[in-house]
This record gives C-alpha cells, structure tokens and sequence, in this order.
C-alpha cells in the first residue's frame, strides 16, 4: 500500500477572491498546512494542477451560470469532503441581490452589451446544487476558522467551530452593547459568530457579513430595529447585504414600531 499525503483543490465560482485571498493570506500557518497535505488544484497560487479525486475541495463563490451549474457537479463528484467558504458560496452573496430584481434590466443598466452575457436569472449558494459537507461562513472567512476546518477534516473529526451570534464575542470583548448604549442599528444578536465583533468593537453596528446564526429570531430583531426608529426599508437594506439570500435573511418581517403612549 502506497502511503500518500491527503489532497486539497481550491476552487474559484463567482465570488471577488477574498476567501482565496485568505487562505494565502496564511503564509507561515500554510506552509504548515503544506506539509501535511498536498495542494493539488490552487489557481489563486500556482498554474501547476493535479488531476483528482480530492480529499477535501474548498469552493469559493456562487453559482450564476449554466456551466456554473455543471461544473460543480463535476467538483463534488471529485470531492470527498466538499466545503463552501465564504458568503457567496455559503449564501449567494452580495450578488444575490439580482434575486430580488430584474437580471435583464440590470444588465443594460451595468454593460454596454448585454447580449454578450450569458447568466443565470439568479445567483445561489452551492448546497442549493449540490450535497455539502461543512459550510463556513464570512465575508470573507476567518483565517483561524479556515485553518481549523482543513485540520478538522484531515484528521477526521467534526471542526470546531462555534454556532453562537456576534452578541458573544462582544461580551468576550467587554464591549458595551452598541444598540442599548447610543442607539445603533446593530444585525449582531441573529449574526453568526467569527469575525471576533470586529464592527462593535469600534462602536459601529453589526453588518452580518458572517450570515445568520444558528436560530436567528429575525423578527425580534426586526421589532428591535424598528423600536430604535429605523424605517422598514431601512431594515430590509440591513438584511439585504453579503448574505441576502440566506432563508433567515431573505424575507425580514419588517416591523413599524407603535407609538408611544403619552402619560396623562
């Protein structure tokens, strides 16, 4: 029996590179990595490509286009464990705000030839396509995150990481709550932990860009929002950033707070 190194592919969907650019972003932590696996399909970082099956593929990006569609297909198939980075590949990303519009306006809007285009009427994360074994979230990805997941799959054992919302790490922080203290719209109570509250900490509320956490209450946060005077379109454009198309964020029921009552 041959004794091999464990193999990983990186692919590229429609996305901007960041979550790549994370993974680079690494240096001496992936060197590390580098030598316990093989690199097999890398494009951010090397032309030089081996021919799978994969131990473990990591996918950046959504899927927009018809060979999108195939061409994921044909990932999983050389997969053993698939995992989608990012929340283009985890959500759509910030181009699933085309879901909610007219793709063929917005094109003759944006390019000067449309007809050269050829796209999906939407854009959607890649468990929409295909089975999906971890998905990990961010806009983009924590590293610390990142490197745990490869670990945790290499050696066969369920990653570590947290399913708590941005409200934690701003208490392991000790940060002062945002929203109770001056009154800032904050998506930090239904947003998944990982960023380490970086927007609270510099006392500017939550954008989400970790997506939803797990059992978001997007209406109390909505009613929340509302209470604090923020307009219901303003709380559906809250929503509709880097995961809009997340289901817990696709359709906030936008909330008007009800009038104070008047002590006589």
């Amino acid at each position: 029996m041959i004794d091999r190194k464990p193999s990983l592919a990186v692919w590229k969907f429609a996305s901007c590179d960041g979550c790549q650019l994370t993974l680079l972003d690494c240096e001496d932590e992936l060197l590390a990595v580098a030598e316990q696996i093989d690199i097999a399909y890398f494009l951010e970082a090397t032309r030089a490509t081996v021919e799978g099956p994969y131990d473990v593929s990591l996918v950046e990006g959504s899927i927009t286009t018809a060979g999108d569609m195939e061409r994921i297909k044909e990932v999983r198939r050389q997969s053993r464990f698939l995992i989608t980075i990012g929340a283009c590949a985890t959500s759509g990303g910030i181009q699933a705000l085309r879901n909610f519009g007219d793709v063929e306006e917005l094109m003759r809007i944006v390019y000067a030839t449309p007809s050269f285009l050829s796209t999906l009427d939407t854009s959607t994360p890649i468990s929409d396509h295909v089975p999906v074994d971890f998905e990990l979230r961010g806009c983009p990805i924590d590293r610390n995150q990142l490197l745990e997941v490869i670990s945790a799959y290499l050696a066969g054992r369920k990653p570590a990481i947290g399913e708590h919302s941005v409200c934690i790490e701003c208490k392991q922080r000790h940060n002062t709550c945002v929203m109770v203290s001056h009154g800032t719209p904050c998506l930090g109570p239904v947003t998944h932990a990982g960023c380490g509250a970086l927007c609270p900490t510099f006392h500017r509320g939550c954008y989400g860009c970790f997506g939803p956490a797990e059992q978001a209450n997007v209406k109390s946060m909505s009613g929340a929002l509302a209470q604090l005077g923020v307009s219901p379109d303003e709380i559906q454009r809250l929503f509709h950033t880097f995961n809009a198309w997340s289901e817990e964020f696709r359709n906030p029921p936008v909330q008007v707070a009800a009038p104070t009552r008047k002590t006589p």
